[in-house]
């Protein structure tokens, strides 16, 4: 069984402190109908909605765990992990044709009033995961508020976000906020070692550059996504090579380079995020670059852009401004 994604993650405990929070409402009968689940990219909000459906739809309890923690081989857990428990409705970003759309669509969003107008089948509760809530386009976004309106009996909703301030007030307004704190650097530290096995350099390398969040350090950590981070700093720090470029350029002109360009243009905006907000002399210019990167990949995606040119012109804007600093110095 994977653990790439948040269903089927078992022993990442996110923060037993809303996991304590969740229980004691739960428990002293004042379980709130949607939870809003509010932190950073990659922080557990998923695996933490995950946890709680789990429970809520009847998994025995594995203390062991952490406080939401379940038995792996219970029945509930192997129809959550397989996608097919009855009590359990996700919406997410749909992939047509290998390609992820943009947002959750207001035809997927109508799927809760009548997953939340049946009686549970073999539990409790009914439970519903939207991950995210951010992705939700305008029209999905108001048709969710009709089901917080009128709250489902025995249903409970969790709204993973990323940027609760995107939201609309009135969802806000009908959730309950559980706030995930960012991970510190020596936690991160631990995981990335205990999860992958990499040296400790490297494991400190991916927590001090994930920003409190273990999804992000995990990735990083892992062969390809650790390379392009080591690739774009050092891109970054002054060492471009025009032919190295022009070849990792020409890897991204297929259809098949897609995800490859997004992870490294990740990185990429991300060391020249570093740059900016270091303190060193030119930081504006490097903060003016950083305003201008962060929309390419969604960009390129939309427009169909060719992704070696795009990647090219980012490099060429880099070495611009690394020239400007060169001639300040």
């Amino acid at each position: 069984m994977s653990e790439d994604h948040p269903r089927d993650r078992f022993d990442l405990v996110p923060d037993a402190a809303a996991e304590t929070a969740f229980l004691d409402a739960w428990e002293r009968g004042r379980l709130h109908h949607a939870w809003l689940l509010c932190g950073v990219e990659g922080v557990g909000k998923a695996t933490f909605a995950y946890r709680a459906a789990r429970r809520l739809l009847g998994a025995a309890a594995d203390p062991g765990r952490g406080p939401l923690g379940a038995r792996r081989d219970d029945p509930v857990s192997r129809l959550i992990s397989a996608q097919a428990h009855p009590d359990l409705l996700v919406l997410e970003r749909l992939v047509e044709g290998g390609k992820t759309k943009k947002s959750i669509s207001v035809d997927q969003s109508r799927e809760l009033p009548e997953f939340f107008s049946k009686s549970p089948s073999q539990a409790q509760h009914r439970v519903a995961i939207i991950d995210a809530a951010d992705d939700l386009n305008v029209n999905a976004a108001n048709a969710l508020l009709k089901v917080l309106e009128e709250p489902p009996e025995r249903g409970v909703l969790f709204l993973v976000t990323h940027a609760p301030g995107r939201l609309l007030a009135t969802i806000r307004s009908r959730c309950r906020r559980l706030s995930f704190p960012i991970w510190t650097p020596d936690r991160l530290e631990t995981l990335v070692r205990n999860r992958t096995g990499v040296e400790s350099e490297d494991a400190e390398h991916a927590a001090a550059m994930a920003g409190g969040s273990p999804g992000a350090a995990l990735a990083l950590a892992s062969g390809s996504t650790f390379e392009m981070d080591q690739l774009a700093r050092r891109w970054v720090e002054g060492d471009i090579d025009r032919a190295e470029a022009l070849a990792v350029a020409d890897k991204f002109r297929g259809a098949e380079g897609q995800e490859r360009f997004e992870v490294l243009m990740d990185r990429l905006i991300s060391a020249v995020k570093r740059r900016a907000l270091d303190g060193g002399s030119g930081g504006h210019r490097w903060a003016d670059l950083w305003e201008r990167l962060q929309p390419l990949p969604e960009r390129t995606a939309g427009l169909n852009l060719d992704r070696g040119d795009v990647l090219a012109g980012a490099l060429a804007d880099i070495r611009r401004v690394q020239a400007q600093q060169g001639r300040m110095g």
